[in-house]
């Protein structure tokens, strides 16, 4: 199971007025995931970053039956959760909590985000949805408020289907998020120039 096992950056939480969760991929690590940032408008930001045990944070696809990647996701959604009370405590409020994520770490993101939604500062899917091999719409509460959302994607992917996508981001805009997609042609599984700027646009402004 996973622990609150944590890599920070960046601007100390004493200093910084916003904050960054990034949550890698499949077989990636908090210190890969925290290179990004390098890349994104969030030089004042703290940064935090999770680790996954064995540096997955759920072994199967993320389109398997949820049963069969438990107990892991429930432990994954529980670091997150974690994470997030823990910086309110410390007196950040949702607006300047922000979460990115790629591949693995972008549908845990979706997934905690939508299950917990509230007027964040901003959420960044580089290529992800919401997660099971059906969507259960009662698991997701909350109101976005207007929350920035960016979800790029290739079409195709080799592990993330574009109708999931659409469907993940129609979910996301019932819950009144601002959500801009983007589908990019073979663009392949990575993080294109053309979606940073576009997270650094929309969301990391």
């Amino acid at each position: 199971m996973h622990t609150k096992k944590i890599v920070t950056a960046g601007k100390s939480l004493d200093e910084a007025e916003k904050v960054l969760i990034l949550v890698h991929g499949r077989g990636g690590s908090a210190e890969d995931i925290l290179s990004l940032a390098g890349y994104l408008n969030v030089k004042d930001y703290a940064l935090i970053a999770p680790q996954a045990t064995g540096n997955t944070w759920y072994p199967y696809s993320f389109l398997a039956p949820v049963a069969e990647n438990e107990p892991y996701l429930s432990g994954a959604l529980s670091v997150l959760k974690e994470i997030v009370q823990d910086l309110q405590e410390q007196g950040f409020v949702p607006g300047n909590i922000y979460f990115a994520g790629f591949s693995q770490g972008a549908c845990l993101t979706l997934e905690f985000v939508t299950r917990n939604a509230a007027r964040y500062g901003g959420v960044v899917a580089f290529t992800g949805g919401l997660i099971g091999d059906k969507i259960n719409r009662s698991n997701y509460n909350g109101d976005f408020g207007g929350t920035p959302v960016f979800i790029g994607t290739s079409d195709p992917d080799p592990h993330v289907p574009v109708e999931r996508v659409y469907a993940t981001s129609n979910i996301l805009r019932e819950m009144h998020a601002q959500v801009t997609e983007k589908v990019y042609s073979n663009m392949g599984h990575t993080i294109s120039q053309d979606e940073v700027e576009q997270a650094n646009g929309l969301v990391f402004k």
